[in-house]
């Protein structure tokens, strides 16, 4: 009896860890082409995550992952996610260069991993 109990425990664990190993995605369903093409909507985003604004609830989300997911190459993102940054960074890069070089300087000051996006990205336009 013991023994099933300690194997329920391991199994309960294996299943919580995916989970743990993503971000939220409680806000995947955000609709990204509204919000880039609309500075209106833009800046309040850009200007949180430069701690230059308040937050929104997502963009306080945003902004606790950003430094990890530069550095782990969106590991812990889901596919939304990830397609949702490659679509950001593509329209900051060709649209905003200011703000991308001002986020680039707060979260990759050594271009250690924002050169890579730039090489792809440079000419994806967002819709």
């Amino acid at each position: 009896m013991k023994s099933i109990i300690i194997l329920c425990l391991f199994v309960a664990v294996a299943v919580a860890r995916p989970n743990e190993s993503r971000y939220t995605d409680r806000y995947d369903n955000i609709n990204l082409n509204e919000i880039l093409n609309n500075r209106r909507l833009l800046l309040p985003y850009l200007k949180c995550i430069l701690d230059e604004g308040k937050c929104t609830p997502d963009g306080k989300e945003l902004k606790s992952h950003i430094r990890e997911a530069l550095e782990q190459d969106c590991a812990k993102c889901t596919k939304a996610q990830r397609d949702g940054t490659r679509q950001v960074m593509g329209h900051l890069i060709n649209h905003e260069q200011e703000y991308w070089n001002r986020l680039k300087a707060k979260y990759d000051a050594q271009s250690k991993f924002s050169t890579k996006y730039e090489v792809e990205l440079r000419q994806i336009k967002a819709h």
